[in-house]
Formats: C-alpha cells, sequence, structure tokens
C-alpha cells in the first residue's frame, strides 16, 4: 500500500497532462476515520484487482490539506500504520471540476452517497457508491450502490475485499479496517447501539486471520482519546473536526461533534460570538452542536445545542428536533447561558449525527416548500401592538451577509427579541464586484483642494478673484 500511496500524486500529474481518466475514490467531507480507511483501503483494492488499463486510482480525502490536523483520530491511526501524511491526496490538491469537464474522470463514494451541491455537477461521473446510510440519490444504470445499515462504511469494504480478493488483505489493511470498525462501533458496545451482526461477523473474521491484530479495547482507548483530543483548538477547530453541513440554495445548516460536554463547550470565553463569527465565515444560517462523552462502560452521553442570529428559524429547528419521530431524540431543555443558543440533554443516546442528519434535511425540505425563495413575510403585532418587518429568513440565512449598517438597524427594529451579533465586517467583495475605495481613500492634499474650489469657482462663473486663495 505505502508505494500505491505515495505514487498517487505523481499519477495524477502524469493523467492531467496525458488526459487518461482518473477514477477518484472519494470519502465525505467529515473526513473522519471511517471516511479515511474507506477511501484508502478501496482505492488499493480496485488498484490491486482491476485489469491493466491506463485509469489512474486515486484515494482523495475530501478536506483542505490545511484541515487534516484537525482530524485527530484519523492522523494519528494513520502515523501508527505508517502512512505518512505527505503521500495523501487532499481535496484541495485535485481539481475534480476540470478532470470532469475534461471528460477525464470516473468517481467512487464511500461513506456518503449524494454529492453535496457544489459537487453537483460531478454527478455524470459517479459509477459506484458504498455507503452504510440511507440511500438518498435516484438510481441509475450506470452506478452500483451498495448499501447496508452497519456500524461502519469500513465493514462494507472490509467485505467487498474478503469476499472478492482475500489476497489484497494484508496485515496492514486488515488493522487499518478493524480498528476503524472498532471505534465506529464503540469498541462493539451493544448499549452503544452502533455495532451490527455484520460488523461483529467482520471483526471477527479479521481476527482470526490476523490472531496479532492489537487488542480490541486497547485500540479503541488509543482511537477514542486521539478523536476526544480538542486540547489547544479553538473553538473553530472543534467545530469543523467533525462536521457536515446540510440544505439547499438559501439556507444551510452545520451539524458537528463536539467531544466534550456542553457544560465545558459553554465555558469557553465568548462562545456565542464566535458561533456567530463561525456561521458567518462559512456562510451557515444554523449550528447544530452534538455533544458526545462517554460514562463508565463506554456508554454515551449526548447533547444537542442549536444556534442561529435568527430567533425564528432557531425556534424551528429545534421544534423539528423536538417532534422527531424518526427518530425520536427524546430532548429535555437544559440551561444556557446565551440567549442565542438553545440546550438539550438527549435521551435517546443511540440517535448519532447519522441519524439527525435525515430529521434536519427534512426540516429545510419542508421549509423551503413553505417559503418559497426570495420571499419575506410579515412578523405578528408585537405585544405593544407594533408590527415588526423582518428581513426574509434567506438573507439571514445566506450568513447574515448585512452590511454593518444594515445589522445595526435590524437589531434596533427587532430590539427586545434579537442581540447584535457584533459580526466582522463584511468584506466588500462578497457583496459587490468592485467598490470606489478598492484601493483605498484617495489622497487628499492642500494641492488637491485648491484645484477643486478652481474648478468650483469656474463652474459657477465667479470671479477668480473672489476664490480665496485663488492665484
Amino acid at each position: 500500500m505505502d508505494t500505491f500511496l505515495r505514487g498517487c500524486s505523481a499519477a495524477l500529474k502524469r493523467s492531467e497532462e496525458d488526459g487518461s481518466a482518473v477514477h477518484v475514490v472519494l470519502g465525505n467531507e467529515a473526513c473522519d476515520l471511517d471516511s479515511m480507511v474507506s477511501a484508502i483501503t478501496f482505492a488499493y483494492f480496485l488498484f490491486k484487482t482491476s485489469a491493466k488499463t491506463p485509469v489512474t486510482l486515486i484515494p482523495v480525502l475530501n478536506i483542505p490539506r490545511s484541515e487534516l490536523p484537525l482530524r485527530t483520530e484519523g492522523t494519528f491511526f494513520l502515523r501508527e500504520n505508517s502512512i505518512a501524511e505527505e503521500s495523501l491526496v487532499l481535496r484541495d490538491e485535485v481539481d475534480l471540476h476540470a478532470l470532469h469537464r475534461a471528460g477525464q474522470l470516473l468517481l467512487t463514494l464511500v461513506d456518503h452517497n449524494v454529492l453535496p451541491g457544489a459537487d453537483s455537477v460531478l454527478e455524470g461521473a459517479v459509477v459506484e457508491v458504498i455507503d452504510h446510510r440511507p440511500v438518498e440519490r435516484a438510481p441509475s444504470a450506470g452506478c452500483v450502490v451498495t448499501s447496508e445499515p452497519v456500524g461502519s462504511c469500513a465493514t462494507l469494504i472490509a467485505e467487498r475485499i474478503v469476499r472478492s480478493a482475500p489476497q489484497v488483505l494484508d496485515k496492514q489493511v486488515a488493522t487499518l479496517l478493524y480498528g476503524t470498525i472498532v471505534l465506529d462501533c464503540v469498541n462493539m458496545a451493544p448499549e452503544a447501539g452502533k455495532v451490527t451482526p455484520k460488523d461483529r461477523e467482520l471483526v471477527a473474521l479479521l481476527e482470526s486471520r490476523f490472531p496479532n491484530l492489537p487488542r480490541r479495547a486497547t485500540l479503541f482507548e488509543s482511537l477514542q482519546g486521539a478523536k476526544f483530543n480538542v486540547a489547544g483548538l479553538s473553538t473553530e477547530q472543534v467545530l469543523q473536526k467533525d462536521m457536515k453541513a446540510v440544505g439547499g440554495d438559501d439556507v444551510t445548516v452545520a451539524i458537528s461533534g463536539v467531544y466534550m460536554r456542553l457544560e465545558v463547550f459553554f465555558q469557553r470565553p465568548g462562545l456565542q460570538q464566535e458561533l456567530c463569527e463561525f456561521c458567518h465565515k462559512h456562510r451557515h444560517a444554523a449550528l447544530v452542536a452534538m455533544a458526545i462523552s462517554f460514562r463508565d462502560g463506554n456508554e454515551p452521553y449526548r447533547q444537542i445545542a442549536v444556534y442561529s442570529y435568527s430567533t425564528r428559524l432557531r425556534e424551528q429547528l429545534c421544534q423539528a428536533l423536538e417532534n422527531a419521530q424518526n427518530p425520536q431524540l427524546n430532548l429535555s431543555p437544559i440551561a444556557s447561558p446565551y440567549p442565542h443558543i438553545k440546550a438539550y440533554h438527549q435521551g435517546n443516546t443511540q440517535a448519532s449525527r447519522k441519524k439527525v442528519l435525515p430529521v434536519v434535511k427534512e426540516f429545510l425540505r419542508e421549509r423551503e416548500r413553505a417559503v418559497p425563495a426570495g420571499t419575506g413575510w410579515e412578523e405578528p403585532e408585537d405585544q405593544f401592538g407594533s408590527s415588526r418587518r423582518t428581513p426574509p429568513l434567506e438573507e439571514e440565512a445566506r450568513h447574515h451577509g448585512y452590511s454593518a449598517s444594515r445589522r445595526r438597524r435590524q437589531a434596533a427594529e427587532d430590539s427586545g427579541t434579537e442581540e447584535d451579533c457584533q459580526l466582522p465586517p463584511t468584506p466588500m467583495n462578497s457583496l459587490v464586484e468592485g467598490c470606489p475605495l478598492d484601493s483605498g481613500l484617495p489622497r487628499l492634499t492642500a494641492d488637491a483642494v485648491l484645484e477643486k474650489f478652481s474648478r468650483m469657482a469656474k463652474e459657477e462663473n465667479w470671479e477668480e478673484r473672489d476664490m480665496p486663495g485663488g492665484q
């Protein structure tokens, strides 16, 4: 595998130059350990089993390289298994859109089955999908889909290798798959609600074929420790560490796994301001933070926090989570020190982010059907009998892209319900293509002032001698 991975970048460059086909195995945007290992091992499997054709096979981790250090359990485990970071190909190091336009791209999706909106134009290049989530993509004759609700996508990858080409399963590949399944299935603990019979079957098979694999409990503890290690990370990094974004053209909601209790998370100085700036920077209308920690015996403890600058969106999203039936989250409110953050204890500890994502997606679909894009509404009269016009939610959902003056006006209009978020100034080039002040203020000199007054005097047909300072 080492030789294969180290040759990927050079092979990609050759394909870009000679126009040959490139088959990319792409993990999801969260790029957790399951996504990383599934992409790497499945690409290696295809490389070892494909016929001798001029197709370049490359696993791509679906994040920019700058975010790789935030995937602490992934970088730790790859390093432990002698995979160097410099041998990996990250999303910002390959132009999938250019390859697709050139007719060179073949795409296999692992650990997700639907491309995000920004990549939807690549749909025609997708030839295979392997995922453990509910299938959301439309059937296509040109795309083979493997989907099963197991605890880890790595389970499906391991099954495919064992059944199709067991010779590919060496100690390194087996360890990568084994550790990923053990972590995803919470050390195979039934009370966590993640493990399925197939996960158990593949773990047992790997253990039988490679009896010198690391002890399951030891491996889980080391990976869990690396995953929950957020020491030194900023709030933005904590949220980006394990984040998925869902939504349509107007409203995007971020769902982040937060590896600490909300009581600890809420102690971060200026947290609400940081959440506001995070949403503004990444153009999210709302954020759902799914906090997870573990009690003794690997029993999960889950909490949810919902942030949005828009009171209306925050309340609607919270109501959707509270009323969710598939699955029921069994939410009970807990105290939040911030007015724009609602917090809950999640009684259903088996409802992971994978199961909450469809709830948020359905909420956004219902909302889009109820509120056509680009329209606003009149809020009902408040308790004092005055009616206030609320800006369209789509405007707010475009990441509060207001000018500073508009935000102040809106805060004044919404006094008593919304606090000014004190967003950083929106860069002018995000609002218009150009600005007269892009190059800074014009220089103001004495000569320039005199020249201006001279022109004014001539235009008004004043006598030059009446002009102060005229020569």
